[in-house]
């Protein structure tokens, strides 16, 4: 049994991440957040006491550290005694928490794929560029990595699981769709790290169709979908992690994501990326000095955390499955919505954090009960899903089924005996 966490990262995924571990901290132990900027840890667990989070008294501290030292991360991790490292940081610390662990031993839990700062939409399949050559380091040391345990990828990776185990006998595709229908009150903003949020639009759209990656451009194609609570949205084919490492797991020729813009957005995108400002190469100023666009605009642009108090709506995200069982053809949507009020009300959060550090939290506790404790590299889809999805839905995050216009709770779904 797993105990003690380090979380690195102190933005809205980690302040999701840090109540979600505070609520179950008897069987997580001591709680530590460690980032560049230790003032935003220490709000953060400002934010744990003043709501009340612990589920009883224990360790919370705060920690200066640059994640990108492999040599800082692991004494830290030794300092601290912790045995799950939680990395909700920018994706560009990955390998290096990674490489932390496998020198201590202690397990591997991130959200989001692996980027260099100086590449973006790499070639497909992406994880077998960066993490997937650490696995049989993983298998060596017995270090459980998982990796993707956010919403997206993550959760949409237990809900593919999960459709091709226990609702069909064959899938012929997964269409992964992200909605947010809410609002907040600035002009623009992106409601995670805006560097990462662009960086995922401004190079190729690969989607895996007809069993091999195919390309595209950004907006170049368009649905509409009817969907539970939030209703009929326009969503876009994008590039996105989970497909990635859903197209070597699973056996489906076609799988893809979708999410969805409004045309505001569209349109100061377009404009953004039309003057260069999206730009990851570093330029220079007539003073001399050398900036990255990308990131002077991050800079101004609002902290997604900061949209919390004044997002109102919900999201809708899930995966639209089509197929065939028992020689007859089927099609179901496996979905969460997600309240942003709801959200900043419990925690201080908005809906977009809260989905993508509530499965983050939830992947910690499992390695602690043992039962996703693999001692070995993992995307979601490689472990049981009903675990994770049932241990979610009392921590926040339902999973509903749609088939035929009727809604009904995964929960009351009997699984299979032989789930």
């Amino acid at each position: 049994m797993k105990s003690n966490v380090l979380i690195i990262g102190a933005g809205g995924v980690a302040h999701v991440v840090a109540h979600k571990c505070a609520q179950n901290n008897a069987l997580l132990g001591d709680i530590h957040i460690a980032s560049r900027t230790p003032g935003k840890c220490q709000a953060i667990i400002e934010s744990v006491h003043t709501r009340g989070s612990l589920q009883r008294p224990g360790v919370l501290r705060a920690h200066a550290l640059d994640a990108m030292d492999v040599a800082a991360t692991e004494a830290l991790i030794r300092a601290t005694e912790a045995r799950i490292v939680i990395n909700v940081g920018s994706a560009f610390l990955n390998m290096s928490v990674l490489q932390a662990c496998l020198r201590t031993g202690a397990a591997y839990v991130d959200t989001a794929i692996h980027e260099e700062p100086d590449r973006i939409c790499e070639t497909p399949p992406w994880y077998a560029n960066h993490e997937w050559k650490r696995r049989e380091a993983c298998a060596a040391a017995g270090v459980t990595a998982i990796l993707g345990a956010g919403f997206d990828p993550g959760v949409v990776n237990a809900y593919a699981r999960l459709a091709c185990d226990d609702y069909f006998d064959r899938v012929d595709s997964i269409d992964i769709v992200d909605i947010n229908a809410g609002r907040h009150d600035r002009y623009f903003a992106t409601n995670f790290d805006p560097e990462v949020n662009f960086r995922e639009f401004t190079g190729t759209v690969w989607s895996w169709q007809g069993r091999q990656w195919t390309a595209s451009r950004m907006f170049e194609y368009r649905k509409e979908w009817d969907l539970p609570v939030v209703g009929r949205q326009t969503a876009y084919l994008t590039g996105h992690d989970e497909l990635h490492s859903l197209s070597q797991h699973l056996d489906v020729p076609d799988i893809r994501f979708w999410m969805g813009f409004s045309e505001h957005y569209i349109n100061v995108f377009t404009v953004l990326r039309n003057l260069g400002m999206l730009s990851e190469q570093p330029v220079r100023t007539a003073e001399g000095q050398e900036v990255v666009p990308l990131k002077v605009l991050k800079a101004v642009l609002p902290d997604p955390a900061s949209l919390a108090p004044a997002y109102t709506g919900k999201t809708c995200i899930g995966n639209v499955v089509r197929g065939e069982r028992d020689g007859k053809e089927r099609r179901i949507f496996i979905y969460n919505i997600c309240d942003h009020e709801k959200s900043y009300r419990e925690i201080g959060s908005q809906a977009i954090s809260y989905t993508a550090g509530v499965p983050a939290a939830a992947a910690a506790l499992l390695i602690a009960r043992g039962i996703w404790d693999v001692r070995r590299m993992v995307n979601v889809e490689q472990l049981p899903p009903r675990p994770f999805l049932a241990l979610m839905a009392g921590m926040g995050l339902k999973t509903w089924v749609r088939e035929n216009g009727r809604d009904v709770p995964l929960a009351a779904q009997a699984a299979p005996a032989d789930a």
